[in-house]
């Protein structure tokens, strides 16, 4: 049902941000910012050693990120996205040439998160996930994040940014539009646990529109 919904979506920032477009320049925003104070705190990956050398995008529909965000800061972006029709904008659009020609561009899987494995031998410095866990069961986002943590190069992040539930008991929110949960950052904390991660940062986006669900970055 998920696939189904994102197939029939425009593939541009209206259609994979759910009408609000506006979003995105404050998005792209608190994402550099978050990641600029992971890499302060580094020693491997201080902001003065210059691009990083791997990242992935998960989820990354019509690479959103990657065009705005990612592809700035990495010398290359790996894409994990289900829907061909959305990393066609990646693979083939006049947006994307620029950094196809860099070789910014990497490897694109065409499968849903809960089937990815990243390659053998391959080290990633970032391993971005956003607007796109809610798409997992509870289960299947624990056993993906046991599944990537080894390819996470030593010093790196796995980065998870996420709407949060706003239900007043804590409960998780199930929308049957496109088949996601939102989860509450206390379901997300247990889930990082039960993976075996450590929680090293997190922070609240701020500048989102009013009526939209609060967005948490760890």
């Amino acid at each position: 049902d998920a696939i189904r919904y994102w197939s029939g979506v425009s593939a541009d920032n209206n259609g994979v941000l759910g009408g609000y477009p506006q979003v995105s320049r404050v998005d792209l925003q608190g994402s550099t910012q978050f990641l600029t104070k992971l890499r302060r705190k580094s020693k491997k990956f201080s902001p003065t050693t210059g691009p990083l050398p791997r990242v992935v995008d998960c989820g990354a529909g019509i690479g959103r990120l990657t065009k705005g965000f990612l592809g700035k800061v990495a010398e290359v972006v790996d894409i994990v996205e289900p829907v061909t029709q959305l990393t066609d904008v990646i693979t083939s659009g006049e947006d994307f040439a620029e950094l196809r020609q860099k070789g910014v561009v990497g490897d694109i899987y065409n499968v849903g998160l809960e089937k990815w494995t990243p390659r053998e031998g391959r080290e990633y410095t970032v391993i971005w996930n956003q607007w796109c866990l809610g798409q997992l069961t509870d289960r299947q986002l624990i056993d993906y994040f046991r599944r990537i943590k080894p390819f996470v190069a030593e010093g790196g992040w796995i980065v998870v940014k996420e709407n949060m539930s706003t239900d007043p008991n804590g409960l998780d929110i199930f929308d049957e539009t496109d088949s996601s949960v939102t989860r509450s950052d206390g379901k997300f904390r247990q889930i990082f646990e039960r993976a075996g991660l450590k929680m090293i940062a997190q922070e609240l986006q701020r500048g989102m529109p009013k009526g939209l669900y609060p967005v948490r970055t760890y």
